[in-house]
This record gives C-alpha cells, sequence and structure tokens, in this order.
C-alpha cells in the first residue's frame, strides 16, 4: 500500500530538496517501502478486510469527497477508529521517513557545498573587526524547551518512529557498502566482475527480506502501541520528556556542531574567548507558573534535582572516556607542577579513592586526576541524593569547578606536548560540558505579573505607610513605591512572610531558586521572566521580591538573577520602548542591570500577540518593538538579549528559525538570543540526530551571521520610511479585519461548533491547562494553542493567514503597489513573512472546512465561515500577485504534489471526525452519556490530523 510522501512541518528544513527529483524517488520509495509493511501488519494484527476498507476509502476519497464522507458517516466505532490509526500510522511512518531524507540531503550538501557554519566562517572576513570579536565574546544561542502542550504523539510512540528512523539509515548504509544500492550512476554492481546479475538479485532479495524483518517487528510494536494518553502528564514527567531529549543531544549532536564551530572560525584565523558558551540549553518545564498551579515550589526543586541525576550521569560518561584515553605517562611525557598540586589536594581529601587507582595509575597524573574527578561527581550524586551540604574538593557546586578540573588537565597537556590531545579529544569533552553544565539545561522562571502585586500588596498594607491600599494605587504612583523600596535596605516583612496561600507561593518559588543556588550552584536558573509585563512597576515588583528572598541586594552588589519582562500584546509591544526606558531610567535598576554584566533581556510573546492583533501586526510589532528596544539599550550602553517566545505553528511565530534570525532588524543580535523549542517543534527538530545537528547548526550560523555582518541597514534611510509607511498601511488594515472577525458576536459559538477544540483537555497533551484561571468560558481566556489547535484541526487555520489579504490590498489601493513589489524582492523581514503565509495558506483547505461547517455549524452561524472564505479568496490572490505565482507552490512542485498526495490521506480522517464529533453532540444535547469508545475514536482522529498536517498547535 502507498503511504504519502510527508508534509514537512514549519521548520528550519522544510522543503529541503525541492528540485531534486532523485531524492524525492528515493523518498517516496522508502515510504512506500514502509506503506507496504503497514499494510501487511495491518492483515496479520486485524485481518485483511481493514486493509480493504483503508485501500476503499482512500481510493474513494481521491474523487469523490461526498461519497467518504456518507461511507465513514455509518461506520463501526470499532472499525472507525481502527481505520483512523491505520491512516495515522501512515503519516508518522512517512514523516520519519522525510526526516530521514532530509538528514541524508543535508549530509549531501555538506559534501557538496560545506557546511553553513563553514559559509559562515568565510562570510566573516566582510565583519568589522571591533565588532567581530565583541560578536565571539558574547556568543551565545540558547534553545529553550518549554512543556507547552502541542505535541500529539507520546513518547512511546516518538520512540519507535525514532527506531524505524535508525534503521532506515543503517539499511542504506549496509545497502551501500555491500553494493545492493548504488552510490552513483556508475556503480552497478552487476558489472563488477566478481558478481553475476543472478548473484546479485539474490543478495539484494535476501538482504532486503532481513531488512524488512527489522523494520516489521517495530512497525507491529507501533501498532500495538496505544496512541493516546491514558493521564494528563506532571510536570516531571514533562521533564523526563525534555531529558530524553537533552541526553542525545549531549552524546551526539552538540559535540559535532561545537567541534566544527571551533575549527571553522580557527580556519579564518579566529577564536572564541575563554568562557564563552556559543550554545547551551534552557528550559520552562518545572519554572512556568504562569496559570499552570501544578508548577509549585516543590515541583520546580524536584524537576532541578532531575535535570541533575541526568546531568552528572552524562558527565560521567564524558570522564570515562578522559579515563580511558589519557594514558599518557609522567616519566614519558611529564605534567605541570599546577596539575600535580591539585592531584595531591584531591587524594588527600578524597581518601576512599580506590588504592589500585593510586598504585596502578601512580606514572599516569592525567588518568588519576580524571578519577578523581569522576569520584567528585559520584560525591555530588550522594549529596544532592541525600540533601547534605557541599563540601570544597570533595564534590562539585556547579559546573565551574569540574570545568576547572578538565582545564587544569588541558593546560598540562598542551604544555608537554600533547597539543593534541588536550585540543581535540579534551576540548571536545570540555565544551559539551560548558553546554549542558551538571544541570543539563538552565531553568527559566515564569509567573504573571499580577501574582507579584498580590503578595507586596499585602506586604505594604500591612506596613500602613500609604495612604491608600496598594491595590488601588495608580501605575506610575506604584512604579515610585518600588522604585523607592529597591534603594531601601530594610527588609518589607519578617521571615516567613504573612502572605496568603497564594503570596506565600509566588515568594515561595524565589526562596527555591536562593536554596537552589546553595544546592546546586548558580548556573541552574538565570532568568526570572514576568509574564503580561505592562509596565516598569511590574518588572520592580519581582525585583523586591527577588531581594526579600536574599537574590538581589544592590548594597552588597549582589544580582543572581536577571528580570525578565516578557511583551506578549501589541498594545505591550508598542510600549517596548517606553517599558525599558523606564526600567533604565531608574538609577538602583541600571544598577542591578550592571551587576547582571549589563545585559538586559526582553521577551517577546508571539503567540498572544497573533491571537489578539492577527498575524500581521504581531509579527509587524515584533519587528518594530524590536527596533526600539535596540535604541534604548544603546542609549543606555548595554547589550540587549532578545527572547523569542515562538510556537510551532505560523499562527504563533512558527516558520524557519534560520530565515527569522537572519530577518531580524539590524543591530538586534549581538552574539545573544534565545528562543523557545515547543511541542512537535521539539521532536521534529531533534528526534534524528542529523538533523539535531542540521538544526543546530543553522541556529548558530545564523546568530553569528546576523550579529557579526547586519551591524547597519541594509536600506538606505528614506527606503526604509517608505517601507515601515507601507507596512504601516497593511498591519493596520489587517488588524481591522482581523478584529472584525474575532469581535463578532457569533464567533465564540462558531468557533466552538466548527472545531474540536473541546477535545483538547481530553488529549492529555501537558499539565497546563487550556485555559487561564477565572477566564470564563468566552475566546478571551482561551490560551493560544487551544486557539490554533481549534482551526488547524477543522483545516481553516485561521491565526496563520487572516487579514493578510486585507492589509496588502489596503495598501494597493493607496497606490502602494510598486512598494509592495520592492519590498518583497528586497526586504528580509518582508519576503520572510510573506513565505511563512503562504506556506500556511498551502495547508488551508476550505473544501474540508466547508464540511465541518456544513454539518457542524448552526445555519445562523454560518455566515462567520462566508466572512472566513472570502478574506482567504483576496489573500491568496494578494499573495499570488506579489510572489508572481499562478497558484501556491508553483515554484516547489514536489512539495506541492505532497500536499496533493497527502490530502487522499488526510481528508478520510476529517471525514471520520466530523461524523464522530456530529454523533458525539447529538448524544450529550439529548442528555445522554457519550459512548466511550466513540470518545476514544474521536481522540484518535485528533492525533492523525495532528500528524498529517504536523502541526498541533
Amino acid at each position: 500500500m502507498t503511504a504519502p510522501v510527508p508534509n514537512p512541518a514549519d521548520s528550519p528544513t522544510s522543503g529541503v530538496a525541492a528540485g531534486a527529483v532523485a531524492d524525492n524517488a528515493a523518498l517516496r520509495a522508502d515510504i512506500r517501502r514502509l506503506g507496504d509493511l503497514l499494510g501487511e501488519t495491518l492483515v496479520r494484527q486485524e485481518g485483511p478486510q481493514l486493509l480493504g476498507l483503508v485501500e476503499q476509502v482512500r481510493l474513494l476519497s481521491r474523487t469523490d469527497g461526498e461519497a467518504t464522507a456518507e461511507l465513514l458517516s455509518g461506520i463501526e466505532l470499532d472499525t472507525a477508529a481502527k481505520l483512523v490509526r491505520a491512516f495515522s500510522t501512515y503519516f508518522h511512518l512517512a514523516n520519519v521517513t522525510e526526516q530521514v531524507h532530509r538528514g541524508r540531503e543535508f549530509a549531501t550538501r555538506r559534501a557538496r557545498e560545506g557546511s553553513l557554519l563553514a559559509q559562515t566562517a568565510d562570510q566573516l572576513a566582510e565583519a568589522d573587526p571591533k565588532h567581530l570579536q565583541d560578536t565571539l565574546a558574547h556568543l551565545a544561542v540558547r534553545p529553550v524547551f518549554t512543556a507547552h502542550p502541542t505535541e500529539a504523539a507520546r513518547r512511546s510512540v516518538l520512540n519507535k518512529l525514532r527506531r524505524i528512523g535508525e534503521l532506515l539509515d543503517r539499511i542504506h548504509r549496509e545497502e551501500l557498502a555491500s553494493g545492493l544500492v548504488a552510490a552513483g550512476p556508475a556503480d552497478d554492481p552487476a558489472r563488477r566482475p566478481d558478481t553475476t546479475p543472478d548473484r546479485a538479485a539474490a543478495r539484494r532479495t535476501s538482504a532486503r527480506r532481513s531488512a524488512d524483518r527489522r523494520l516489521a517487528e517495530v512497525i507491529d510494536l507501533l501498532w500495538q502501541t496505544d496512541e493516546l494518553r491514558i493521564a494528563r502528564p506532571e510536570p516531571t514527567d514533562e521533564a523526563r520528556n525534555a531529558v530524553y531529549y537533552l541526553d542525545e543531544l549531549y552524546r551526539e549532536a552538540v559535540p559535532v556542531v561545537l567541534e566544527e564551530l571551533h575549527e571553522e572560525l580557527a580556519r579564518v584565523g579566529l577564536t572564541l574567548p575563554d568562557g564563552v558558551r556559543p550554545l547551551t540549553f534552557g528550559t520552562w518545564i518545572g519554572g512556568d507558573r504562569d496559570g499552570n498551579p501544578n508548577v509549585t515550589p516543590q515541583v520546580t526543586w524536584d524537576v532541578l534535582n532531575l535535570q541533575h541525576e541526568y546531568g552528572i550521569k552524562d558527565a560521567l560518561a564524558a570522564v570515562d572516556d578522559l579515563r580511558n584515553t589519557l594514558s599518557t605517562s609522567e616519566r614519558l611525557a611529564g605534567a605541570s607542577v599546577e596539575l600535580l598540586a591539585s592531584l595531591n589536594t584531591d587524594l588527600h581529601l578524597l581518601p576512599e579513592l580506590s588504592p589500585r587507582y593510586k598504585r596502578m595509575n601512580a606514572e599516569e597524573p592525567y588518568r588519576l586526576k580524571a578519577t578523581c574527578i569522576r569520584l567528585k561527581l559520584e560525591n555530588t550524586r550522594e549529596r544532592l541524593a541525600g540533601g547534605t551540604p557541599h563540601v570544597e574538593g570533595r564534590d562539585y557546586l556547579g559546573t565551574r569547578e569540574l570545568v576547572a578540573d578538565l582545564r587544569l588537565i588541558q593546560d598540562s597537556l598542551r604544555s608537554h606536548r600533547g597539543e593534541l590531545i588536550a585540543d581535540g579529544r579534551l576540548a571536545r569533552a570540555i565544551r559539551t560540558v560548558e553546554a549542558f553544565g551538571l544541570q543539563l539545561a538552565t531553568m527559566d522562571l515564569r509567573e504573571h505579573a499580577e501574582a507579584h502585586h498580590h503578595a507586596l500588596g499585602q506586604l505594604f498594607d500591612r506596613l500602613g505607610e500609604e495612604a491608600w491600599r496598594y491595590a488601588d494605587m495608580p501605575r506610575e504612583y506604584r512604579q515610585k513605591l518600588l522604585a523607592k523600596e529597591l534603594r531601601s535596605r530594610r527588609p518589607l516583612a519578617p521571615t516567613p512572610a504573612p502572605l496568603d496561600e497564594a503570596g506565600t507561593k509566588t515568594l515561595g518559588v524565589f526562596n527555591t531558586i536562593r536554596e537552589g543556588f546553595e544546592r546546586f550552584g548558580d548556573e541552574i536558573v538565570e532568568s526570572y521572566i514576568i509574564s503580561m509585563c505592562q509596565g516598569a512597576d511590574d518588572v520592580f515588583a519581582a525585583t523586591v521580591l527577588a531581594r526579600e528572598a536574599g537574590l538581589i541586594d544592590l548594597h552588597a552588589g549582589i544580582a543572581k538573577i536577571g528580570i525578565v519582562p516578557l511583551l506578549e500584546t501589541t498594545d505591550e509591544l508598542q510600549q517596548a520602548d517606553r517599558i525599558l526606558d523606564e526600567m533604565l531610567s531608574d538609577p538602583s535598576y541600571r544598577l542591578l542591570v550592571s551587576l547582571r554584566g549589563d545585559v538586559q533581556e526582553v521577551m517577546l510573546g508571539y503567540s498572544d500577540s497573533s491571537k489578539f492583533g492577527g498575524i500581521t501586526t504581531s509579527q509587524w510589532e515584533i519587528h518594530r518593538a524590536q527596533r526600539r528596544l535596540r535604541d534604548v539599550a544603546h542609549r543606555y550602553g548595554i547589550r540587549l538579549r532578545l527572547f523569542h517566545g515562538r510556537g510551532g505553528t505560523v499562527g504563533r511565530g512558527g516558520g524557519p528559525s534560520h530565515e527569522a534570525i537572519l530577518a531580524q532588524p539590524w543591530g538586534t543580535l549581538e552574539g545573544e538570543i534565545k528562543v523557545t523549542e515547543q511541542g512537535e517543534v521539539i521532536s521534529d527538530k531533534y528526534l534524528l540526530p542529523s538533523l539535531a545537528r542540521e538544526n543546530l547548526e543553522l541556529t548558530v550560523s545564523a546568530t553569528l551571521a546576523a550579529s557579526a555582518l547586519h551591524t547597519a541597514p541594509r536600506q538606505a534611510p528614506e527606503e526604509l520610511a517608505r517601507w515601515d509607511a507601507a507596512m504601516d498601511r497593511v498591519s493596520e488594515a489587517a488588524h481591522t479585519a482581523y478584529r472584525g472577525l474575532v469581535e463578532q458576536e457569533d464567533l465564540p459559538k462558531y468557533f466552538f461548533a466548527a472545531t474540536p477544540v473541546d477535545q483538547l483537555a481530553s488529549l492529555h497533551l501537558g499539565s497546563r491547562p487550556s485555559r487561564r484561571p477565572d477566564s470564563g468560558a468566552g475566546l478571551d481566556g482561551l490560551r493560544a494553542i487551544p486557539w490554533v489547535f481549534g482551526w488547524t484541526q477543522s483545516r481553516q487555520i485561521v491565526p496563520g493567514w487572516y487579514g493578510v489579504g486585507s492589509g496588502l490590498a489596503a495598501a494597493r489601493a493607496a497606490g502602494l503597489g510598486d512598494v509592495l513589489d520592492e519590498m518583497h524582492g528586497e526586504w528580509h523581514f518582508f519576503r520572510n513573512f510573506l513565505s511563512n503565509v503562504a506556506m500556511t495558506l498551502a495547508k488551508t483547505d476550505l473544501r474540508i472546512a466547508r464540511h465541518y461547517v456544513e454539518q457542524l455549524v448552526p445555519g445562523e452561524l454560518r455566515h462567520v465561515f462566508t466572512q472566513i472564505e472570502e478574506e482567504h479568496a483576496l489573500t491568496l490572490r494578494e499573495v499570488l500577485r506579489l510572489t508572481g505565482e499562478s497558484e501556491l507552490l508553483e515554484h516547489n512542485p514536489v512539495l506541492k504534489q505532497t500536499f496533493a498526495v497527502r490530502d487522499a490521506y488526510l481528508d478520510p480522517i476529517s471525514y471520520l471526525q466530523v461524523a464522530l464529533l456530529r454523533r458525539q453532540r447529538e448524544e450529550v444535547s439529548a442528555g445522554r452519556h457519550d459512548d466511550p469508545l466513540r470518545a476514544r475514536a474521536l481522540l484518535l482522529t485528533v492525533n492523525g490530523i495532528a500528524a498529517g498536517l504536523r502541526n498541533t498547535g
């Protein structure tokens, strides 16, 4: 049975090798192979009737949608569930095959053109030397893993897909090595003198049978694995999921990328200064409290312990590798005085070290030192498990002490003819340890701005020093009060603070950070993020609470964490420069920034700004906010670190990361960048080692290039002003159109009727509720993820394109058509924006969406869909006019064919989802309980559509 070529996700490598006919043929061959094996699994596991039904539905859906919908509307629930699982499994297999081939194309492109890091290094010759050195001194790329619930596939399913990917790669290598697959046109095994055609054919048949057996085993297991989670994951479960990926990155992709970065920089005469960590990882899991009551201070503590459990394990593996390698004899090569002195100290402080090591390695100081490092790591693990205090010299408090020990070995080797070892295997180990630390990922803490004011209100009101209650104070007055408090030396309250339960939890997080520093070291947390930040008073409030917990003491020169405003809505983005200026103009806060190395981090929220303002206005206001923030930062002489809170879908800021980084305004990147990695994006980027390497290389190279080379406007001021004015016109009209949709009185009813959004909670995707607390039942309280989820499942995908057509048409009507053409041809930001919109339009299918509307939406609400259709037609027309295409993806025929083939498998799942939703709602309206089997089948359709579109929310 033939499976579809998968739909590339909104990832940096989407659409790779569009013109490579041979590669596409090989991809289709592998998908057919897995499709045939899945067909055999269906027969083995369920009987030939299911396979026959799958084929019948697939073929019928290509020619007659109405007949397909009618056939599926009356299908038995048990059969419906199996049918959905069959189509979903096809998508899973096809998707992982596409990932494997993306990895192969990546390797082929590297061999043909050189790596992106090599190309970027070559371009650095054009950079200003001083600015280049500043960039290298501050190079710090940090992907931040979040627990945002958009990954529909279970870990158990992803593990098996990874295994299939590994098998496909291994089979490919084996067939190449044995000559069963031609490596090139001249490599025909049948022409070899020692291989007759019959013998070659027999070998091919035998090898393929063996390979297919290995694949079939995993596909059978995949079929027998339930795709649905039976319970909602807890934050610690989400942390284990993140640790899985970090563990894999530690072993494979990160060491390779960092080594190549150093080698390519060295090739062009550049080096990274000591102490620079060009690539690290962050996490929100266990630290993101905004709207998630399940993330308590104790959960934060538990996740930190979990991360260290695995981080120490990985460090031990790296040290064991060094112990096996560092057999250098002191008698033959020598060792430095510093190393020998350090070793003597270790032996004195570690009396439990086995005498066997002292005897056997008496003349191998490097190996003996590595053994002492290993024992210190074991002691660290035991200390953390037992909760005992750190003892200097016997265990490690954070990563710096471990790295210092490793650098002692490295320095000694360099001065005793061991340069190749020092700068080879040992350097790789040091770079990797520095990238991950003992904590694997640096945790960000996040809380809603109002939570801090709630706690502080109780403390200030208790003192009775003000004429009015804290909650009644205007924002300007509150800002002055908090700024004054920052300058004060007093504590606001005794310990424990007299707070209610909510206030105790809020302050408790800061106390947990302090206790964490004492137990784990000060690398575990760097940033405290304030969501829904609207002014400097929100930042000062969190700063005062951090002071209460002992994390900040300006008079003592202590600032252990940075306070980060998160600007989430279009209103806040438009006020970005005012907020930052109010923060930095306060002398006390400016001192805090100085103590933090003159760096101020600001987070930009893509999801909520898009939900409330529309994709056009969101993207434009984020772009302009970066410019304004840059200008304020330069005026105060600080460096700006931007943290991009991007989602997986275009409607939540997703899209190719490499292109997005290169499209940033000039001067906004100074070597540092943080970007969230969420849900299905994590598995798409990091499930396979080859893709993990590629995506990390893309992000690092783009950050380095944008920071070092994009230091001035690419356009003349008058040209940029003209484009800005045109973009203002586009954004204003797009915003008006979008708000005209979302402010409709009938939209909430339409949205909940036309989409399966009410099923999201039953999927148990994550620990966080889909609604904000006390938010009511309307759209306002619905988070951005379920907002995008519902539109995506019903194939309308409104958040990714609605309003764009109105905006472009308004600009064209104002006589700006030529300016729009100019912008598309020469402005990286605008071209990248339209490219992402075009991809979303290609995924949108209003033919299927209409079926949802006709079957599920009451007649009096269908006018909303008419409005959606009209805006879609306008957007499609305007985008094609600018791109010069007659239809979407005209210049990407392979991807276009991918979408067409996919629909034959995706449409039946949508038809089944509609039928099941209709039956479920009829049962509920009649006062009857929903059939558990129908509920299960319905959730399976959600998973299937997510797999087919490679997007959930």
